[in-house]
Protein backbone atom coordinates (compact mmCIF):
# COMPACT_ATOMS: atom_id res chain seq x y z
CA UNK A 1 0.00 0.00 0.00
CA UNK A 2 1.51 3.47 -0.92
CA UNK A 3 1.28 6.49 1.16
CA UNK A 4 -0.94 8.72 0.44
CA UNK A 5 0.38 12.27 -0.52
CA UNK A 6 -0.36 15.08 1.28
CA UNK A 7 -2.24 17.99 0.06
CA UNK A 8 -2.34 21.42 1.33
CA UNK A 9 -5.71 22.29 2.59
CA UNK A 10 -5.16 25.77 2.14
CA UNK A 11 -4.45 25.04 -1.78
CA UNK A 12 -7.45 25.99 -4.44
CA UNK A 13 -4.88 23.86 -6.90
CA UNK A 14 -2.06 22.20 -4.81
CA UNK A 15 1.15 20.93 -6.40
CA UNK A 16 -0.03 17.89 -8.59
CA UNK A 17 -3.04 18.98 -9.19
CA UNK A 18 -4.22 19.87 -13.08
CA UNK A 19 -6.77 22.12 -14.06
CA UNK A 20 -8.91 21.76 -17.46
CA UNK A 21 -7.14 23.17 -20.82
CA UNK A 22 -9.01 26.83 -20.66
CA UNK A 23 -7.79 27.14 -16.74
CA UNK A 24 -4.75 26.19 -17.14
CA UNK A 25 -4.39 28.61 -20.15
CA UNK A 26 -5.19 31.22 -18.36
CA UNK A 27 -3.44 30.70 -14.89
CA UNK A 28 -0.36 29.98 -17.28
CA UNK A 29 -0.63 33.54 -19.23
CA UNK A 30 -0.52 35.05 -15.76
CA UNK A 31 2.55 33.38 -14.95
CA UNK A 32 3.92 34.17 -18.42
CA UNK A 33 2.88 38.06 -18.48
CA UNK A 34 4.11 38.63 -14.31
CA UNK A 35 7.75 37.34 -15.96
CA UNK A 36 7.81 38.19 -18.71
CA UNK A 37 9.29 42.07 -18.26
CA UNK A 38 12.38 41.07 -15.71
CA UNK A 39 13.30 37.80 -18.01
CA UNK A 40 13.59 39.95 -21.38
CA UNK A 41 14.95 43.07 -19.76
CA UNK A 42 18.05 41.43 -18.60
CA UNK A 43 19.12 40.55 -22.21
CA UNK A 44 17.93 44.01 -23.04
CA UNK A 45 20.93 45.44 -20.90
CA UNK A 46 23.64 43.03 -21.57
CA UNK A 47 23.09 42.77 -25.35
CA UNK A 48 21.50 39.77 -26.30
CA UNK A 49 18.75 39.19 -27.81
CA UNK A 50 15.84 38.92 -25.70
CA UNK A 51 13.84 36.23 -27.50
CA UNK A 52 16.55 33.23 -26.77
CA UNK A 53 16.55 34.84 -22.88
CA UNK A 54 12.64 34.02 -23.21
CA UNK A 55 13.19 30.26 -25.21
CA UNK A 56 16.12 29.30 -22.36
CA UNK A 57 13.83 30.27 -19.30
CA UNK A 58 11.32 28.38 -21.19
CA UNK A 59 13.26 25.19 -21.56
CA UNK A 60 15.21 25.70 -18.10
CA UNK A 61 11.80 25.67 -16.08
CA UNK A 62 11.05 22.33 -17.94
CA UNK A 63 14.09 20.91 -16.73
CA UNK A 64 13.43 22.23 -13.55
CA UNK A 65 10.32 20.81 -12.89
CA UNK A 66 11.44 17.24 -14.77
CA UNK A 67 14.72 17.19 -12.47
CA UNK A 68 13.01 17.89 -9.32
CA UNK A 69 9.88 15.06 -10.20
CA UNK A 70 7.24 18.03 -10.67
CA UNK A 71 7.92 18.61 -6.59
CA UNK A 72 8.69 22.25 -7.37
CA UNK A 73 6.61 24.94 -8.15
CA UNK A 74 9.22 27.33 -9.58
CA UNK A 75 9.77 29.64 -12.39
CA UNK A 76 13.42 30.09 -13.68
CA UNK A 77 13.60 33.62 -15.66
CA UNK A 78 17.01 35.78 -16.35
CA UNK A 79 18.93 36.74 -13.71
CA UNK A 80 19.96 39.98 -12.29
CA UNK A 81 22.97 39.49 -10.54
CA UNK A 82 25.39 39.20 -13.42
CA UNK A 83 24.34 42.21 -15.29
CA UNK A 84 26.99 44.40 -14.20
CA UNK A 85 29.89 40.99 -14.88
CA UNK A 86 28.10 40.94 -18.16
CA UNK A 87 27.97 43.93 -19.58
CA UNK A 88 32.10 44.65 -18.37
CA UNK A 89 32.94 41.31 -20.33
CA UNK A 90 31.16 42.12 -23.08
CA UNK A 91 32.42 45.28 -23.81
CA UNK A 92 36.41 43.95 -23.38
CA UNK A 93 36.11 40.73 -24.29
CA UNK A 94 32.84 40.08 -26.72
CA UNK A 95 29.77 37.36 -26.10
CA UNK A 96 32.00 34.33 -26.20
CA UNK A 97 33.25 35.05 -23.02
CA UNK A 98 30.21 36.20 -21.51
CA UNK A 99 28.80 32.46 -22.71
CA UNK A 100 31.56 30.90 -20.89
CA UNK A 101 31.15 33.25 -18.06
CA UNK A 102 27.17 31.86 -17.51
CA UNK A 103 28.49 28.73 -17.93
CA UNK A 104 31.28 28.63 -15.16
CA UNK A 105 28.48 30.04 -13.12
CA UNK A 106 26.55 26.94 -13.79
CA UNK A 107 28.97 24.70 -13.76
CA UNK A 108 29.42 26.01 -9.70
CA UNK A 109 25.95 24.80 -9.32
CA UNK A 110 26.39 22.20 -10.06
CA UNK A 111 29.63 21.27 -8.21
CA UNK A 112 27.73 22.73 -4.95
CA UNK A 113 24.74 20.62 -5.58
CA UNK A 114 26.66 17.34 -5.99
CA UNK A 115 29.09 18.36 -2.35
CA UNK A 116 25.28 18.97 -0.59
CA UNK A 117 24.33 15.18 -2.24
CA UNK A 118 27.33 13.75 -0.17
CA UNK A 119 27.07 15.72 2.58
CA UNK A 120 23.46 16.36 3.14
CA UNK A 121 21.60 19.53 3.90
CA UNK A 122 20.50 18.68 7.74
CA UNK A 123 23.07 21.49 8.52
CA UNK A 124 20.42 23.87 6.59
CA UNK A 125 17.67 23.68 9.97
CA UNK A 126 21.28 25.29 12.26
CA UNK A 127 21.93 27.84 10.11
CA UNK A 128 18.53 28.69 9.08
CA UNK A 129 15.91 28.43 12.14
CA UNK A 130 12.90 30.74 11.68
CA UNK A 131 14.42 33.69 13.42
CA UNK A 132 16.67 34.26 10.41
CA UNK A 133 14.58 32.94 7.71
CA UNK A 134 11.51 34.85 8.91
CA UNK A 135 13.47 38.57 8.51
CA UNK A 136 15.30 37.17 5.53
CA UNK A 137 11.67 36.49 3.20
CA UNK A 138 10.96 39.81 4.22
CA UNK A 139 14.18 41.12 3.13
CA UNK A 140 13.26 39.33 -0.37
CA UNK A 141 9.96 41.00 -0.98
CA UNK A 142 10.81 44.69 0.91
CA UNK A 143 13.89 44.67 -0.70
CA UNK A 144 12.10 44.66 -3.95
CA UNK A 145 9.93 47.61 -3.04
CA UNK A 146 11.97 50.24 -4.24
CA UNK A 147 11.88 48.39 -7.86
CA UNK A 148 8.09 48.25 -7.91
CA UNK A 149 7.87 52.12 -6.38
CA UNK A 150 10.60 53.29 -9.76
CA UNK A 151 8.25 51.50 -12.12
CA UNK A 152 5.23 53.07 -11.08
CA UNK A 153 6.71 56.51 -10.80
CA UNK A 154 9.52 57.67 -13.05
CA UNK A 155 9.58 58.07 -16.99
CA UNK A 156 13.01 58.39 -18.47
CA UNK A 157 14.31 59.21 -14.60
CA UNK A 158 11.29 62.02 -13.58
CA UNK A 159 8.91 61.64 -11.98
CA UNK A 160 5.39 60.97 -14.11
CA UNK A 161 2.10 61.73 -12.09
CA UNK A 162 0.57 59.70 -15.07
CA UNK A 163 2.91 56.86 -14.61
CA UNK A 164 1.70 56.91 -10.69
CA UNK A 165 -1.77 57.14 -11.89
CA UNK A 166 -1.69 54.11 -14.13
CA UNK A 167 0.05 51.99 -11.41
CA UNK A 168 -2.24 52.85 -8.32
CA UNK A 169 -5.14 52.06 -11.02
CA UNK A 170 -3.70 48.61 -11.43
CA UNK A 171 -3.12 47.95 -8.12
CA UNK A 172 -6.86 48.92 -7.17
CA UNK A 173 -7.67 46.92 -10.43
CA UNK A 174 -6.17 43.79 -8.93
CA UNK A 175 -6.97 44.31 -5.32
CA UNK A 176 -10.77 44.65 -6.75
CA UNK A 177 -10.76 41.38 -8.65
CA UNK A 178 -8.56 39.52 -5.46
CA UNK A 179 -11.17 39.79 -3.32
CA UNK A 180 -14.25 40.22 -5.28
CA UNK A 181 -14.45 38.21 -7.97
CA UNK A 182 -15.53 34.13 -7.68
CA UNK A 183 -14.75 30.61 -9.33
CA UNK A 184 -11.93 31.03 -12.34
CA UNK A 185 -12.00 34.48 -12.06
CA UNK A 186 -10.53 35.10 -8.84
CA UNK A 187 -7.87 32.51 -9.56
CA UNK A 188 -6.14 35.11 -12.06
CA UNK A 189 -6.09 38.79 -10.24
CA UNK A 190 -2.60 39.10 -11.76
CA UNK A 191 -3.67 38.53 -15.17
CA UNK A 192 -7.05 40.40 -15.14
CA UNK A 193 -4.95 43.47 -13.89
CA UNK A 194 -2.06 43.60 -15.99
CA UNK A 195 -4.91 43.63 -18.95
CA UNK A 196 -7.32 46.24 -16.92
CA UNK A 197 -3.66 48.66 -15.99
CA UNK A 198 -2.85 47.70 -19.98
CA UNK A 199 -5.87 49.26 -21.83
CA UNK A 200 -6.39 52.10 -18.68
CA UNK A 201 -2.69 52.74 -19.61
CA UNK A 202 -3.74 52.77 -23.59
CA UNK A 203 -6.39 54.85 -23.07
CA UNK A 204 -3.93 57.90 -20.90
CA UNK A 205 -1.14 57.08 -23.74
CA UNK A 206 1.48 55.71 -22.39
CA UNK A 207 1.50 52.49 -24.59
CA UNK A 208 3.83 52.45 -27.85
CA UNK A 209 2.07 50.53 -30.21
CA UNK A 210 4.64 50.86 -33.04
CA UNK A 211 6.94 47.91 -31.98
CA UNK A 212 4.31 46.00 -31.97
CA UNK A 213 2.84 46.42 -35.63
CA UNK A 214 6.11 46.49 -37.10
CA UNK A 215 7.18 43.29 -35.58
CA UNK A 216 6.68 40.25 -37.58
CA UNK A 217 4.55 37.35 -36.93
CA UNK A 218 7.42 34.48 -36.93
CA UNK A 219 10.75 35.42 -36.02
CA UNK A 220 12.94 32.37 -35.27
CA UNK A 221 15.45 33.66 -32.29
CA UNK A 222 18.96 33.81 -33.38
CA UNK A 223 20.84 31.57 -31.30
CA UNK A 224 24.55 31.48 -30.41
CA UNK A 225 25.94 28.02 -30.46
CA UNK A 226 29.27 27.20 -28.85
CA UNK A 227 31.23 25.44 -31.54
CA UNK A 228 28.88 26.37 -34.17
CA UNK A 229 28.84 30.12 -34.37
CA UNK A 230 31.81 30.68 -32.49
CA UNK A 231 35.05 28.73 -31.10
CA UNK A 232 35.76 27.99 -27.17
CA UNK A 233 38.58 30.02 -26.35
CA UNK A 234 39.52 29.96 -22.33
CA UNK A 235 38.81 33.50 -20.44
CA UNK A 236 40.21 33.90 -17.17
CA UNK A 237 38.21 37.13 -16.87
CA UNK A 238 35.38 35.04 -17.27
CA UNK A 239 35.91 32.49 -14.41
CA UNK A 240 36.89 34.88 -11.98
CA UNK A 241 34.12 37.73 -12.70
CA UNK A 242 30.95 35.25 -12.86
CA UNK A 243 31.53 32.37 -11.49
CA UNK A 244 32.06 33.72 -7.77
CA UNK A 245 28.71 35.44 -7.85
CA UNK A 246 26.62 31.39 -8.41
CA UNK A 247 27.13 31.95 -4.49
CA UNK A 248 25.64 35.15 -4.30
CA UNK A 249 22.39 33.81 -6.58
CA UNK A 250 22.45 30.13 -3.96
CA UNK A 251 21.61 32.51 -1.51
CA UNK A 252 18.52 34.05 -3.36
CA UNK A 253 17.54 30.34 -4.43
CA UNK A 254 17.92 29.39 -1.10
CA UNK A 255 15.51 32.27 0.08
CA UNK A 256 12.65 31.30 -2.79
CA UNK A 257 12.96 28.18 -1.50
CA UNK A 258 12.11 28.80 1.80
CA UNK A 259 9.65 31.37 0.66
CA UNK A 260 7.54 28.45 -1.76
CA UNK A 261 7.80 25.66 1.17
CA UNK A 262 6.16 28.06 3.23
CA UNK A 263 3.51 29.12 1.06
CA UNK A 264 2.86 25.00 0.06
CA UNK A 265 3.39 23.78 3.29
CA UNK A 266 6.21 21.47 2.13
CA UNK A 267 9.64 21.00 3.11
CA UNK A 268 11.17 21.31 -0.24
CA UNK A 269 14.90 21.59 1.56
CA UNK A 270 14.60 17.90 2.42
CA UNK A 271 12.01 16.78 -0.67
CA UNK A 272 12.85 16.71 -3.51
CA UNK A 273 16.18 18.25 -1.91
CA UNK A 274 18.42 21.35 -1.93
CA UNK A 275 20.77 19.32 -4.02
CA UNK A 276 18.12 18.29 -6.83
CA UNK A 277 17.01 22.25 -7.02
CA UNK A 278 20.71 23.70 -7.29
CA UNK A 279 21.14 20.79 -9.63
CA UNK A 280 18.33 21.83 -11.86
CA UNK A 281 18.82 25.61 -11.49
CA UNK A 282 22.54 24.82 -12.55
CA UNK A 283 21.71 23.17 -15.53
CA UNK A 284 19.09 25.76 -16.88
CA UNK A 285 22.33 28.16 -16.03
CA UNK A 286 24.77 26.26 -18.26
CA UNK A 287 22.20 25.54 -21.04
CA UNK A 288 21.68 29.44 -21.48
CA UNK A 289 25.07 29.97 -21.86
CA UNK A 290 25.17 27.52 -24.46
CA UNK A 291 22.55 28.78 -26.59
CA UNK A 292 23.00 32.79 -26.07
CA UNK A 293 21.03 33.22 -23.29
CA UNK A 294 21.10 34.67 -20.12
CA UNK A 295 21.98 32.78 -16.58
CA UNK A 296 18.65 32.01 -14.45
CA UNK A 297 17.09 31.61 -11.63
CA UNK A 298 14.01 31.35 -9.95
CA UNK A 299 11.40 34.70 -9.90
CA UNK A 300 10.05 36.24 -6.77
CA UNK A 301 7.23 37.58 -8.69
CA UNK A 302 5.98 34.00 -9.64
CA UNK A 303 6.24 33.34 -5.98
CA UNK A 304 3.88 36.20 -5.15
CA UNK A 305 1.57 35.58 -7.91
CA UNK A 306 1.41 31.94 -5.71
CA UNK A 307 0.93 33.10 -2.80
CA UNK A 308 -2.21 35.49 -3.81
CA UNK A 309 -3.60 32.79 -5.89
CA UNK A 310 -3.43 29.93 -4.32
CA UNK A 311 -2.92 27.83 -7.13
CA UNK A 312 0.48 25.47 -6.77
CA UNK A 313 0.44 23.48 -9.33
CA UNK A 314 3.29 22.81 -11.65
CA UNK A 315 1.17 21.91 -14.86
CA UNK A 316 0.84 25.77 -14.42
CA UNK A 317 3.99 26.46 -14.51
CA UNK A 318 4.77 24.01 -17.22
CA UNK A 319 2.22 25.77 -18.90
CA UNK A 320 4.16 29.26 -18.98
CA UNK A 321 6.85 27.73 -19.53
CA UNK A 322 5.93 25.75 -22.80
CA UNK A 323 3.94 29.24 -23.72
CA UNK A 324 7.63 31.28 -23.10
CA UNK A 325 8.81 28.47 -25.87
CA UNK A 326 6.29 29.56 -28.41
CA UNK A 327 6.44 33.11 -28.28
CA UNK A 328 9.81 32.89 -28.45
CA UNK A 329 8.80 32.37 -31.97
CA UNK A 330 6.19 35.15 -32.61
CA UNK A 331 7.47 38.35 -32.77
CA UNK A 332 3.93 39.90 -32.76
CA UNK A 333 2.95 38.65 -28.77
CA UNK A 334 6.43 38.94 -28.19
CA UNK A 335 6.15 43.02 -28.75
CA UNK A 336 2.64 42.96 -27.06
CA UNK A 337 3.59 41.77 -23.65
CA UNK A 338 6.90 43.66 -24.23
CA UNK A 339 4.54 47.04 -24.62
CA UNK A 340 3.47 46.73 -21.39
CA UNK A 341 4.93 50.27 -19.45
CA UNK A 342 6.71 50.05 -16.38
CA UNK A 343 3.74 51.57 -14.33
CA UNK A 344 1.44 48.52 -14.98
CA UNK A 345 4.40 46.65 -13.55
CA UNK A 346 5.12 48.20 -10.83
CA UNK A 347 1.23 48.45 -9.48
CA UNK A 348 1.21 44.07 -9.64
CA UNK A 349 4.62 44.28 -7.71
CA UNK A 350 3.49 46.19 -5.41
CA UNK A 351 1.22 43.41 -4.08
CA UNK A 352 3.20 40.65 -5.52
CA UNK A 353 6.14 41.93 -2.95
CA UNK A 354 4.19 42.86 -0.16
CA UNK A 355 2.86 39.27 -0.14
CA UNK A 356 6.62 37.66 -0.37
CA UNK A 357 7.35 40.18 2.63
CA UNK A 358 3.97 38.99 4.50
CA UNK A 359 4.55 35.40 4.11
CA UNK A 360 8.37 36.08 6.39
CA UNK A 361 6.27 38.14 8.59
CA UNK A 362 3.89 34.96 9.08
CA UNK A 363 6.86 33.03 9.59
CA UNK A 364 7.92 34.96 12.63
CA UNK A 365 3.95 34.72 13.80
CA UNK A 366 3.45 31.04 13.58
CA UNK A 367 6.75 30.37 15.61
CA UNK A 368 5.98 32.43 18.45
CA UNK A 369 8.82 34.37 17.87
CA UNK A 370 9.23 36.87 21.22
CA UNK A 371 10.72 39.86 20.44
CA UNK A 372 11.09 40.56 24.79
CA UNK A 373 14.36 38.55 23.80
CA UNK A 374 17.27 41.23 22.45
CA UNK A 375 18.60 38.26 20.84
CA UNK A 376 15.49 37.91 18.70
CA UNK A 377 15.26 41.76 17.94
CA UNK A 378 19.10 42.01 17.32
CA UNK A 379 18.91 39.56 14.55
CA UNK A 380 15.84 40.75 13.10
CA UNK A 381 16.85 44.09 13.23
CA UNK A 382 20.18 43.76 11.28
CA UNK A 383 18.60 41.38 8.81
CA UNK A 384 15.75 44.30 8.09
CA UNK A 385 17.84 47.05 7.60
CA UNK A 386 20.87 45.76 6.00
CA UNK A 387 19.24 43.90 3.42
CA UNK A 388 16.07 46.44 2.90
CA UNK A 389 18.63 49.49 2.64
CA UNK A 390 20.59 48.25 0.33
CA UNK A 391 24.06 47.75 2.11
CA UNK A 392 26.54 45.35 -0.18
CA UNK A 393 29.97 44.39 -0.09
CA UNK A 394 32.15 45.09 -3.12
CA UNK A 395 35.61 43.47 -3.17
CA UNK A 396 36.89 43.96 -7.06
CA UNK A 397 34.75 42.69 -9.15
CA UNK A 398 32.56 40.62 -6.74
CA UNK A 399 29.71 42.15 -5.29
CA UNK A 400 27.79 40.39 -2.20
CA UNK A 401 24.13 42.06 -2.91
CA UNK A 402 22.22 43.62 0.07
CA UNK A 403 20.08 40.19 0.00
CA UNK A 404 23.49 37.55 0.40
CA UNK A 405 24.97 40.42 2.84
CA UNK A 406 22.11 40.44 4.95
CA UNK A 407 21.59 36.57 4.90
CA UNK A 408 24.94 36.11 5.96
CA UNK A 409 24.72 38.32 8.81
CA UNK A 410 21.58 36.66 10.25
CA UNK A 411 23.22 33.15 9.83
CA UNK A 412 26.63 34.51 11.98
CA UNK A 413 24.56 36.40 14.85
CA UNK A 414 22.08 32.98 14.95
CA UNK A 415 25.72 31.30 15.66
CA UNK A 416 27.55 33.48 17.74
CA UNK A 417 24.72 35.18 20.05
CA UNK A 418 23.83 33.66 23.68
CA UNK A 419 20.30 32.51 23.97
CA UNK A 420 20.09 35.39 26.60
CA UNK A 421 21.72 38.84 26.77
CA UNK A 422 23.95 39.41 29.97
CA UNK A 423 21.30 41.44 31.17
CA UNK A 424 18.52 39.03 31.12
CA UNK A 425 19.75 36.42 32.89
CA UNK A 426 18.61 35.92 36.58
Amino acid sequence: MTKKEFRNPEAVLDIHDKPGFFPWLGLSLQHLFTMFGATVLVPILVGLEPSIALFSSGIGTLLYILITKGKVPAYLGSSFAYITAMQSLMSTAGYPAVAQGIIYSGVVYLIVAVIISRVGSQWIDKILPPIVVGPVIMVIGLGLASTAAQNAMFSEGEYDAKFFMVALVTLGITIFFNMFLKGFMSLIPILLGIVGGYLFALAVGIVDLAPVLAAPWLAVPDFQLMFVDYQFEFSMAALVSMAPIAFVTMTEHMGHLMVLSKITKRDFFKEPGLQKTLFADGLSTIIGGLIGGPPTTSYGENIGVLAITKVHSVFVLGGAAALAICFSFVGKVSSLILSIPNPVIGGISFLLFGVIASSGLRILIDNKIDYDEKRNLVITAAILVVGIGGAYLKIGNFELTSMALATLIGIVLNLILPAKARSEVQ
